[in-house]
């Protein structure tokens, strides 16, 4: 794990649950397994329990783990560390995906429904008068939420979690996802649309397919000019899915509003205008578990654990075939 990362996955209470489902040295926080003083804790292990940072594994660190027979990593995506050899080796890996997505589908909400609301837009507007005499009725004649039309780019597991927690709000949803069908999306509660429709349509369009070669730039010149005047687009991905290129002089005009958890590079560029443009809202890809939403994927890694100590499926197992369509 990167450093400092242990300290703040694990609550107290989790430690102690979590010596007493394994042998283990709670203590013991390998953050590079090249290191030769993990050489003989990495060489009686069976089960690696990893988060961010965690160091690849490589057929050479798999060579000196010859007892390893399974990875539990408490955080969303294994692409960083759990390489082909894992697969060729028949290790068992399973990730806190569920657990991870839940807080960025609620910052998505909240985004959704103070864009609609046209929030931002306001609060900056009240700050510029004053508190002045000023008739809101007329400045804000186009907000609010009622049967506001948002566009879902993504069935991914967030995506669908945000679909869900739309439910109860009088919303139509639009959806954009290749792998998914009309009948599934119907399922899901919303209308599957080609991506520049979604766009055109939707006066929020959110943001939530994996980060792939085909998903690169897939928000581009093409479906930001079809974003209707004062649309919003919410992006808690990855940056590289909306070229930003074309999407700044959508911003510095005012025409389209952003709310950006995510950007390329990332952390933006010195001087970059996506730091002071009144309507942008930048966060630093906090959408994410942060602070005790971290115990969450902690709690979820140490299920795992149980049911591995027991012999029994891991609930969110990750199969080799399914990374090349997820995050």
């Amino acid at each position: 794990m990167a450093p400092g990362t242990a300290e703040r996955l694990f609550s107290d209470g989790q430690r102690a649950r979590l010596a007493a489902i394994a042998r283990t040295d709670p203590e013991l926080v390998a953050h590079d397994l090249h290191d030769p003083g993990y050489a003989a804790a990495l060489a009686d292990a069976e089960v690696l329990l990893t988060c961010w940072g965690a160091t690849p594994l490589t057929p050479e660190v798999l060579a000196r783990a010859p007892k390893l027979r399974a990875v539990v990593h408490a955080a969303g995506s294994v692409k960083h560390h759990v390489t082909a050899a894992c697969w060729d080796r028949g290790l068992l890996v399973s990730a806190a995906a569920g657990a991870n997505a839940l807080p960025v589908a609620e910052y998505t909400l909240a985004a959704i429904l103070f864009a609609g609301k046209q929030v931002h837009r306001a609060a900056r507007r009240y700050r510029e008068l004053a508190g002045g005499d000023h008739d809101w009725r007329t400045e804000l004649h186009s907000s609010g939420n009622y049967r506001r039309t948002v566009g879902i780019v993504g069935a991914s597991r967030i995506g669908r979690r945000v679909i869900e927690l739309l439910r109860p709000f009088d919303v139509r949803v639009l959806l954009y996802d290749p792998y998914v069908s009309r009948t599934e999306a119907a399922l899901l509660g919303a209308e599957p649309v080609g991506l520049t429709e979604l766009c055109a349509r939707s006066s929020i369009v959110s943001v939530h397919a994996p980060q792939l070669p085909e998903t690169r730039h897939m928000i581009g010149a093409a479906q930001l000019a079809a974003m209707p005047d004062g649309a919003t687009l919410i992006n808690t991905s990855r940056g590289s899915l909306v070229d930003e290129a074309a999407l700044l002089p959508h911003l510095r005009t005012g025409r389209l509003d952003g709310v950006l958890d995510v950007t390329e590079p990332e952390v933006p560029v010195a001087g970059s205008p996506l730091y002071d443009l009144p309507n942008v809202l930048l966060t630093p890809h906090l959408a994410g578990s942060f602070g005790n939403e971290l115990h969450r994927m902690a709690e979820h890694a140490l299920d795992e654990l149980e049911r591995y100590a027991d012999g029994t499926p891991f609930t969110e197992a990750v199969h080799s075939d399914a990374l090349g369509h997820s995050a």
